[in-house]
């Protein structure tokens, strides 16, 4: 490793970022003063030296998912494990669980070092949780994952089966094969949200639709694991019923998956229509969320 990742408490003094090159995370955990201070220790020691790790195996992440793997590292052999599910019915690479097993990874080295009433990783949005008994958090839902603001707000209790919640969608940091503004998916683990969110992210679209522009995503960016799919660029306007089709076709995946007891739930969000998969009721939305990105409060 040649650099040292920017590691430091945030104004608030209560949460701690953690960056190095793509890899941006919030964290904050809650308990007596030495348990966080030993957590917040030992997620800055794991995160230091961890991008170098996936780079060293970054070509076979970039690679079509199999059902067994050469990986070697625990963080890419934890990529490969979410995603795999998916890897006889479509075209899937690890990288579709970065940033959900990335935050795993760091949560599970402050739950090793220190006992937490309650803790969380944002990784852009991806996040792992953890919850004491009787703790709960409440998870922001995004419009679209690219700016701020929460429409509604899902309180994840201790005694839930959540652990993991993940975004994505057209507006996000990689590309989708769909047009979703933005699908939030809550699972047991971060890694497995992360995946899943990109499947009912792709599934909601409208193939050969004029209005949907799409391009090669190596043509936008040429170390992409998607070569030369084709990526949304743009959508233009959509009918009631169009989009309502759209989402449709996502929400059947989604229901899919929850059968499968892959996920615990989903929200897709397409033009300002919204459909529910699976969760609880979505609460009235917060005045103030803590944390814009999944508020999580």
């Amino acid at each position: 490793m040649t650099r040292l990742p920017q590691i430091a408490l945030l104004s608030d003094g209560r949460r701690l970022h953690l960056q190095d090159g793509p890899i941006d995370l919030v964290v904050e955990a809650s308990g007596a003063a030495g348990e966080v201070h030993a957590a917040y220790e030992a997620a800055a020691r794991r995160f230091t030296g961890l991008l170098d790790e996936l780079c060293a195996e970054l070509p076979e992440l970039r690679t079509a998912a199999s059902e067994r793997t050469s990986l070697k590292g625990v963080v890419a052999r934890r990529m490969h494990a979410a995603v795999a599910p998916y890897a006889s019915d479509c075209f899937i690479t690890p990288m579709a669980a970065v940033a959900g097993s990335v935050a795993e990874e760091i949560l599970g080295a402050m739950r090793e070092a220190a006992t937490l009433d309650r803790a969380y990783v944002n990784n852009g949005g991806d996040i792992a949780l953890h919850l004491g008994k009787g703790k709960h958090f409440s998870v922001g839902l995004m419009d679209r994952p690219d700016r701020s603001g929460v429409m509604r707000t899902m309180r994840v209790d201790a005694d839930d089966p959540v652990r993991g919640v993940a975004t994505s969608g057209r507006h996000g940091r990689s590309f989708s094969l769909g047009i979703a503004d933005a699908v939030t998916v809550l699972a047991a683990t971060a890694s497995r949200a992360d995946a899943a969110a990109t499947i009912i992210a792709n599934a909601v679209d409208l193939p050969g639709h004029q209005a949907v522009i799409r391009a090669p995503a190596n043509e936008l960016q040429p170390d992409s694991d998607l070569g030369t799919r084709l990526v949304t660029c743009d959508v233009g306007a959509l009918s009631h019923d169009e989009v309502a089709t759209a989402l449709e076709s996502g929400a059947e995946c989604a229901r899919q998956l929850f059968d499968r007891g892959l996920i615990e739930g989903a929200v897709l969000q397409l033009c300002g229509d919204m459909l529910v998969i699976g969760t609880k009721d979505i609460e009235v939305q917060r005045s103030r969320p803590l944390v814009l990105e999944n508020a999580v409060a």
